[in-house]
């Protein structure tokens, strides 16, 4: 992905305005048991154990161009993982370090260092005590010091996750001077992170945006526009349930989602 630049700068000193973009991931489903419940959580466990996390941080890295120094990495019982990752914006003029698994870790965190800067992902799987509805939420974070920029990574973080909801945070924070002594607050063009979603995935959701431009912040919410109940379904077939079943499922599901977009609890309505 082009990422269009005010103009070529040239600075004094490194260039360490901080770009950071920050998702929430969210995936949905209905499993009818605590049984199936726990068959969801492990299947999300296991999709997004370590081992592919850790690749799609590898890639994540290559995106930006930066260059992966050290990698630790641990899955942990009953659930989740931890990745470490350590990288760099140069070419590192020494030999790097060798990679070091740290099995001691017991988190469900994804963290990579960028000199100054990190990539981190979080999972959170949970479920509602009694209604059927499952969520896996993935929180990512990727922050980088230099002119190289997150952004190039956004559409296969959108993709590697197959999201019903993504909540999407941009923002370029600091400043970096030219060799005059002049400050500047951004080195590249931006007036909403849409500009660098796909087209085919825009098409895909419903979006909305609140930026502000003076303070360099972008924030768009992302909420699929087609719902088929077959996609939302975990453990159990559409054709086992009857027809008022997948009415109060599907309010259920919906209602589920509508609250993680509008960020709040919507009363029912008596």
């Amino acid at each position: 992905m082009e990422i269009k630049s005010i103009k070529k700068l040239k600075l004094y000193g490194f260039n360490n305005l901080t770009k950071t973009l920050s998702f929430n991931m969210y995936d949905i489903c209905y499993a009818k048991s605590p049984e199936h419940r726990q068959a969801y959580i492990e299947y999300i466990d296991e999709e997004y154990n370590a081992e592919r996390l850790t690749n799609i941080l590898t890639e994540v890295a290559s995106m930006i161009g930066a260059n992966i120094l050290n990698i630790a990495k641990q899955d942990y019982d009953p659930q989740g993982s931890s990745v470490t990752m350590l990288i760099s914006e140069g070419k590192m003029a020494v030999e790097a370090p060798e990679l070091i698994d740290l099995q001691e870790i017991k988190s469900d965190a994804v963290v990579a260092h960028l000199d100054k800067s990190h990539i981190t992902v979080h999972t959170y799987p949970e479920s509602h005590p009694d209604k059927g509805i499952s969520t896996f939420r993935a929180d990512i974070d990727v922050s980088t010091c230099g002119e190289i920029s997150p952004l190039k990574a956004l559409n296969y973080l959108i993709n590697s996750f197959s999201s019903d909801i993504a909540i999407i945070d941009y923002r370029v924070r600091g400043f970096t001077r030219d060799v005059t002594g002049k400050k500047f607050y951004i080195d590249h063009k931006i007036n909403s992170i849409q500009n660098y979603i796909a087209h085919d995935t825009r098409e895909l959701y419903q979006m909305l945006d609140v930026n502000i431009y003076q303070e360099n912040i972008f924030h768009t919410k992302m909420i699929l526009k087609e719902f088929d109940l077959d996609n939302y379904l975990f453990g159990t077939a559409k054709g086992e349930l009857l027809p008022g079943e997948k009415k109060k499922i599907k309010q259920r599901l919906k209602k589920e989602m509508s609250e993680i977009y509008a960020g709040r609890n919507i009363p029912k309505v008596k």
